[in-house]
């Protein structure tokens, strides 16, 4: 599903040369569910970026799904993120002024679904992540948690072949980011491909691997054989 072979980033300003990404290499699977951690600076954004087929790599290969990401235009990479990937973000991304039955729909109008459909498929999704009697509710009358779920029935909307949850529960309670990681840990057991960038070790221990990043480079990838189950 995703194959990132010595992958590099370099931002230069002025005389100053950054090095965000060092010679990350490492695949990912169909159906697995795994947590790209480490603290702040160490390179996790700009490789959920790139993953994400919004930024590119200075070098190195990128494949997802097989397809050669860097060497695609900026449309072709647009309808990359919109078929392949459904973002989830720690600041939810949601129209303030528009209810969550709206936000869902959002990309399916995009893509041209006809308005009966999206309806019926945004109302489903809105009550499998737990808040079907919301979704005539706008994000600020929704808890942080209630934005995430609505956040996570959006991403879902087309089908997605990946999720890329990018420090899903970075601004709600940790009681309500316990629910968030159930629906995630479900989605998964459904069959769904989640990556998942985090910053907490407790958060990244629901995945079923932990890729660990420091300075640019990787420098931890196990099997989580004590992925935390939500009683």
């Amino acid at each position: 599903m995703i194959y990132v072979s010595h992958i590099s980033k370099l931002y230069k300003s002025d005389f100053i040369e950054t090095i965000a990404l060092d010679d990350v290499s490492f695949e990912i699977n169909k159906g697995e569910f795994v947590a790209i951690m480490g603290p702040s600076g160490s390179g996790k954004s700009t490789l959920m970026h790139i993953l994400g087929a919004l930024d590119r790599p200075t070098s190195g290969k990128y494949l997802l799904d097989g397809q050669n990401v860097e060497n695609l235009t900026d449309d072709e990479l647009a309808e990359i993120r919109n078929k392949k990937i459904g973002f989830v973000f720690q600041s939810f991304n949601l129209l303030p002024r528009t209810s969550a039955l709206k936000n869902v729909e959002l990309p399916m109008v995009y893509a041209g679904i006809s308005k009966e459909e999206r309806k019926t498929k945004a109302e489903k999704l809105l009550e499998m992540v737990g808040v079907g009697e919301r979704i005539g509710h706008t994000p600020g009358q929704l808890s942080g948690g209630e934005q995430q779920r609505v956040a996570i029935a959006r991403a879902l909307s087309l089908n997605p072949s990946i999720i890329l949850a990018d420090e899903p529960t970075g601004n709600i309670a940790s009681t309500q980011a316990e629910e968030i990681m159930e629906i995630f840990q479900n989605l998964n057991d459904k069959g769904h491909t989640i990556v998942m960038i985090t910053h907490e070790a407790d958060i990244a221990e629901h995945a079923k691997r932990v890729i660990a990043i420091r300075d640019g480079k990787i420098v931890g990838d196990r099997k989580n054989g004590k992925q935390r189950k939500i009683s």
